[in-house]
């Protein structure tokens, strides 16, 4: 992507994302949307249940023509669709939903390789069923959304989109 084509940005402080777009004057905001990040706050260390920070791209974009509230495992769609009758039989299970944008780090030893890598920690931008906790940390290590905005976003950017991910 170049660098003037739009990008995301996430606020961890504010438990937002912004989709940007570079202009001569500034940058423009083409949407924005509350999200979950981290219950355990910012880290990038592997195993740690954190959101990884810096200078991050979507490598892979997952689930294009699945139905809303399609279930993955594995970046597989599974054939379920969540509804709170499936999520009765499977407590505790951490419900990926509707679309996934997988991450990869851009910056080598602070999010790309050995026990930094973002993309090797299975970081997505991914529905939930936990959508009274979108705009608080509750997640663990993604960044959390509706499935109605990620579905909309999941249309607004392509693979090598940019995605900056910051404390403010």
């Amino acid at each position: 992507m170049g660098i003037d084509a739009p990008y995301i940005h996430v606020s961890l402080a504010r438990q937002q994302l912004y989709l940007l777009e570079p202009a001569p004057e500034g940058e423009v905001l083409l949407r924005q949307y509350s999200v979950s990040t981290a219950r355990n706050g910012a880290g990038e260390e592997m195993d740690s249940y954190r959101t990884p920070r810096g200078r991050h791209v979507i490598a892979q974009k997952i689930g294009a023509g699945q139905p809303f509230h399609a279930v993955f495992v594995a970046r597989e769609p599974t054939g379920e669709i969540w509804t709170p009758e499936l999520a009765a039989r499977y407590p505790g299970r951490d419900w990926i939903l509707t679309r996934i944008l997988w991450l990869a780090g851009d910056e080598p030893g602070r999010n790309k390789g050995g026990r930094v890598d973002t993309q090797a920690r299975y970081i997505y931008i991914h529905g939930t069923a936990d959508e009274h906790l979108i705009g608080t940390p509750a997640s663990h290590g993604c960044i959390r959304m509706k499935n109605a905005d990620v579905l909309e976003l999941f249309e607004c950017v392509s693979v090598g989109t940019r995605v900056e991910i910051g404390e403010v």
